[in-house]
């Protein structure tokens, strides 16, 4: 079915490349809680900010003892802290306004994603998932690992597992995925047996089992910003969509209640009973055609739309589906280059996309000019109408105006130093310290060659007009550099690494 057919208003998602980003060759990306910052690792082991509004780098982060590739970013809540984690191992904190490395430990394993807990204004408890072992618990403070529960023990007898400073052979393990939840109180992780399993974050306990149909391997599992919806990316190739049926607070509590409940039934069939009335399915998004490997799904800021990048190699597309109807509304389509991650602006229809090359591209919605809008009484008109003018509508005083008294009181102060809670956060009221813009720092231009400017002497001949040094070096050349070719098809010779470039806002083809 195709999308102007659902809705011919269409939604607020994007659809067209606005620019790109490039820094060196990024790897992943967050937006801070806001969205006004944007934080990327890099290949050679740095980290960089960039201003979101104004497209210029903020900050850039580099540790003097690694330089191996970012394979994780996030930020604390307040965005005074980022935790990055890196191909070697390591996995630092780092002070955003200072510029300072806050912690830095070491793991046995190399580590695929890292969160910081979300219940925290200054964190150090954060959540891992190693490659090849379980997700665990890491203390940046104390150094210390708790490894989650991802199967049932032989003997259930409620201890919970020993903490420990280091973790000595590490099991095998299936990569699978972990998250928190809102709050920070529950932990949803999975397990290789197609599991999401339950986890109280303080005793480190399973609380319900949500099996996934099919048994398949969960890869991601990802919150919407409001709490109330969990994403998982399964083996099988298809997204699914869960509500959750627990309170926004005081989850674990309202386990406890159901577990009360439910009686007469071994752990495991318990565990699962919970569990159902933990998380209900509510959707299932794949492709039947092509069954597209998914790469890095997440929701919107509002949480109506979902998105998944295309895993396949060379190939940079993005669904998008309405979560409220269940239909794909379009398929972006951008350069030849694979995609490996995929972030959503918490407040904006933008998307940032990170292509194989390691560049940023961000995708906006392609308005179109209405200069009706800058005149609320304009009526555009597609044909000739005869008009017929009011009675009093030249008059000095129209009797309209006087009958449309609005009745607001003139003299009646108005409050200019009370802030308004925001709407789109929730929790706005606890973030008062929070860090929403970093002063950008400029980075001194590369030194431009002695000979790149030469002089036409036909235009010198031609007399007092001023002419730009661009416009100059364009008109021997033949024709005026195309800033607008995709990055891939500029030459050697071309701008300093750090740098955003404009991309051309054609439309890109939608599918459904």
């Amino acid at each position: 079915m195709n999308a102007p057919i659902i809705d011919p208003l269409q939604g607020a998602f994007p659809e067209v490349i606005e620019e790109y980003l490039e820094h060196g060759v990024m790897k992943c990306i967050a937006f801070n809680r806001r969205g006004t910052l944007l934080a990327a690792g890099c290949s050679d082991g740095s980290c960089v900010i960039w201003d979101f509004e104004t497209r210029g780098i903020a900050k850039v982060f580099r540790d003097s003892e690694s330089v191996a590739a970012i394979t994780s970013i996030c930020w604390s809540k307040n965005g005074h802290r980022i935790l990055v984690a890196a191909a070697d191992r390591s996995l630092k904190l780092w002070d955003v306004l200072q510029g300072e490395k806050v912690a830095r430990i070491t793991l046995p394993q190399v580590l695929l994603h890292a969160r910081l807990h979300p219940g925290s204004s200054i964190p150090h408890i954060c959540l891992v998932c190693p490659l090849s072992s379980t997700p665990m618990l890491v203390d940046l403070q104390t150094s210390v690992t708790t490894p989650l529960p991802v199967y049932l023990p032989e003997k259930d007898n409620g201890t919970a597992p020993s903490r420990n400073k280091s973790t000595e052979g590490p099991v095998p393990f299936t990569p699978t995925a972990a998250c928190f939840n809102k709050t920070g109180d529950l932990i949803y992780a999975g397990n290789p047996k197609g599991e999401i399993l339950i986890i109280d974050c303080k005793t480190i306990q399973i609380l319900a089992i949500v099996p996934i149909p099919g048994n398949a391997v969960i890869k991601n599992i990802v919150f919407s910003r409001n709490g109330q919806c969990l994403l998982t990316n399964s083996s099988d190739r298809i997204i699914r969509i869960y509500q959750s049926l627990l309170p926004s607070k005081d989850g674990a509590n309202a386990i406890s209640d159901l577990r009360s409940k439910v009686s007469d039934q071994d752990e495991v069939e318990r565990l699962k009973t919970v569990g159902s009335g933990c998380l209900s399915l509510i959707r299932e998004f794949q492709d039947l055609v092509t069954k597209v490997l998914w790469k890095a799904p997440c929701f919107s800021g509002d949480g109506k739309w979902v998105i998944g990048g295309s895993a396949n190699k060379g190939e940079h597309k993005i669904y998008i589906w309405d979560m409220e109807t269940g239909h794909l509304v379009k398929i972006l389509e951008g350069p030849k280059e694979a995609l490996i991650d995929l972030a959503w602006h918490p407040t904006h229809p933008v998307v940032v996309s990170v292509s194989l090359t390691g560049l940023a591209y961000i995708w906006a919605k392609d308005y179109t000019e209405n200069w009706s809008a800058f005149a609320p009484d304009f009526k555009e008109l597609e044909e000739n109408e005869e008009y017929v003018e009011r009675e009093d509508e030249f008059d000095l005083v129209p009797e309209t105006e006087k009958e449309n008294d609005s009745g607001v009181n003139e003299d009646e102060d108005v409050d200019i130093l009370t802030v308004d809670k925001d709407s789109d956060f929730s929790d706005s009221d606890t973030s008062h310290d929070e860090v929403r813009y970093l002063p950008a720092e400029p980075s001194a231009d590369a030194p431009e060659p002695k000979d790149q400017l030469i002089l036409n002497p036909l235009k010198i001949e031609n007399g007092s007009r001023s002419v730009s040094p661009l416009s100059e070096e364009a008109e021997l050349n033949g024709n005026l550099a195309n800033h607008d070719l995709s990055p891939m098809e500029d030459d050697a010779g071309g701008p300093p690494p750090s740098k955003r470039k404009r991309k051309p806002s054609e439309k890109v083809n939608g599918y459904a």
